[in-house]
């Protein structure tokens, strides 16, 4: 039996799933990200997973989403990499909300999510020593590269406007994998992609895949793939994630 509520953390309304009877006390916590354009609530079937596994799960809706969407569709498809970014301001507050109603024991902390959330996911896994292992599910961390062709803030078209995409983007550095393979190996991570995704090329999760092989930094990697599948969540994908955090968190 699971329990599920909506309540706020850091002022963020999240989904807040916990096994039954345990609303309060210490318990391996992991923040779950839901994808571009989605909401806590469609993802909530990861939070229902996983608390039956055992777990605590906080999903935010990312800003501009969900409890957080002002319904202006069209102002949030040019706001994508904006979004990421607020996920990644926002997550130390999330944290300390959570350790200061004593949520979490003691460092079995996780992050996981899909598509941007799984973007998010690697992103804060690069910055935040403390998140005890990552999922990233159809995502990517590559951001500065990716930037020029997913959900671009603007058509480059003069060096005004590219002076605007770069003051844009140039945060995401901070954020970007590609330096910080050896940040990424010293816990355990979870890549899962679909290979015909038609949103985030499967060549990314590759990229990544590779790079920290070729480097040996892949002892705590495990990287899935299922044929056929493009951009959506597989019941193999979910049970892949539960096992994941089941084992390392």
């Amino acid at each position: 039996m699971v329990e599920l509520e909506v309540t706020h953390f850091a002022n963020i309304e999240t989904l807040h799933a916990f096994p039954a009877g345990k609303s309060a006390g210490p318990l391996p916590c992991v923040i779950f990200y839901h994808g571009f354009t989605s909401s806590k609530l469609v993802y909530s079937y990861f939070a229902v997973a996983l608390a039956q596994a055992g777990m605590r799960v906080i999903m935010p809706d990312a800003p501009e989403h969900g409890a957080r969407f002002n319904g202006d569709a069209r102002q949030r498809l040019s706001h994508f990499w904006q979004i990421l970014q607020g996920n990644f301001n926002e997550f130390a507050g999330l944290c300390a909300a959570l350790h200061a109603r004593r949520l979490v024991d003691a460092d079995r902390l996780a992050v996981g999510g899909a598509s941007m959330g799984g973007m998010t996911a690697l992103g804060l896994m690069t910055q935040f020593p403390q998140i005890r292992c990552v999922a990233s599910l159809m995502g990517s961390g590559y951001f500065s590269t990716l930037s020029r062709s997913l959900f671009p803030p603007l058509t480059v078209t003069s060096p005004e406007e590219q002076a605007r995409f770069d003051d844009i983007t140039a945060p995401l550095a901070k954020w970007d994998v590609s330096s910080q393979l050896s940040t990424l190996a010293d816990r355990p991570l979870l890549l899962w992609h679909g290979e015909e995704d038609d949103v985030v090329p499967a060549v990314e999760t590759l990229r990544l895949q590779q790079a920290m092989s070729e480097q040996k930094l892949d002892k705590q990697l495990t990287c899935l793939w299922e044929a056929g599948v493009k951009h959506r969540i597989t019941p193999d994908a979910l049970e892949a994630t539960v096992r994941f955090f089941s084992r390392h968190l």
